[in-house]
């Protein structure tokens, strides 16, 4: 009784070291995985920011868009010396690699005004946007794609797909023009273009949350599908649990894994990419700013913004990232 009575602290103690050891492992090899993977990002921001600074000079001579016609070369030298556009090419690069570690991304060309707080005074149109965009995708696809994988292989299911279908391949500029002729000038329903109370939010909202409505259903779908054909849910049907009870608290908890990050991944894709339709709809955000700095060759606002739009899809990608680790720790290994 003496050796049980000793044993059984002792084994209980190695159990208890064994465990610790584990968790320190986890917790390394998780601290490894984040390093890993802002050290990614880091990079993925320098090379952007370089091919944005060397292509963006493909586009033309920003002085012959800015000047009239019948501007002398003398005025052209001028202007192109004011700007700083005169000094060799690598030492522009220099310069706009130095002002962006202290967050300086120059000056506006066209508007004459720093790039960065142009960029401010149109992001909270796109916020508004995206999230507009972002609610109709969900209410829209959660339902949906629980619909089509219940009912799988019925008519709600065939509707939902080929809705999924046309969702994913009209383009965005393509839809907002129909909506704008259908409800705007035939209907008198909405407003065709401009920002202002909730009905001037409803068009472009889904025009440009109509893609990722059809993503996020076709992604619950697919993994609801494979998640109703795992021997627990069969078990917990066997337990006399009803069809919506299994699928509430046992299907999607484990489909929407998938689905979560997919969702975090268009929030990046949401506001990087509303150019074309608040170019349809005339909406004041950094997308249709976008436009009016291509239009007019302003070299540092085209920088800015691509940067600013880098940063926000890269950091929403790693948020993402280090969430799935969190929840799933084989993500960590591969």
């Amino acid at each position: 009784m003496a050796v049980t009575s000793t044993a059984h602290p002792t084994r209980a103690h190695a159990a208890g070291s064994v465990r610790r050891r584990a968790t320190r492992a986890l917790g390394g090899e998780l601290q490894q995985f984040i390093l890993r993977r802002v050290g990614q990002t880091v990079l993925v921001l320098f090379c952007v920011a370089t091919l944005t600074f060397f292509l963006v000079r493909l586009t033309g001579d920003p002085v012959q868009a800015m000047l009239p016609p019948e501007a002398t070369i003398a005025q052209e030298q001028a202007l192109r010396q004011a700007l700083g556009l005169d000094r060799p090419v690598f030492v522009q690069y220099v310069s706009y690699l130095s002002g962006i570690l202290h967050l300086d991304f120059g000056q506006s060309l066209f508007f004459h005004q720093p790039a960065f707080d142009l960029i401010v005074q149109r992001l909270p149109a796109t916020i508004e946007l995206g999230a507009g965009a972002l609610v109709f995708a969900l209410l829209v696809a959660i339902p949906a794609g629980i619909i089509a994988a219940v009912k799988r292989g019925s008519a709600a299911d065939s509707s939902v797909v080929a809705g999924v279908l046309v969702g994913q391949s009209t383009p965005a500029f393509f839809v907002g023009i129909i909506l704008i002729l259908v409800f705007a000038v035939n209907l008198h329903w909405l407003p065709a273009s401009g920002r202002g109370g909730f009905d001037h939010l409803i068009l472009p909202a889904i025009t440009l949350g109509l893609y990722s409505m059809a993503m996020i259903a076709r992604l619950l779908r697919s993994s609801l599908i494979d998640v109703l054909s795992e021997d627990y849910i069969r078990t917990a049907r066997s337990k006399g649990l009803s069809r919506w009870q299994v699928i509430r608290d046992h299907g999607l908890q484990n489909a929407a894994l998938p689905v979560v990050t997919i969702i975090g991944l268009e929030i990046g894709s949401l506001l990087g990419g509303a150019i074309l339709t608040e170019q349809v709809f005339s909406w004041p955000g950094v997308g249709r700013l976008t436009v009016e700095a291509i239009t007019n060759r302003d070299f540092p606002l085209m920088q800015a913004i691509v940067l600013f739009l880098s940063v926000i899809f890269v950091v929403t990608n790693l948020i993402v990232d280090i969430a799935y680790a969190f929840l799933d720790p084989r993500v960590r290994l591969s």
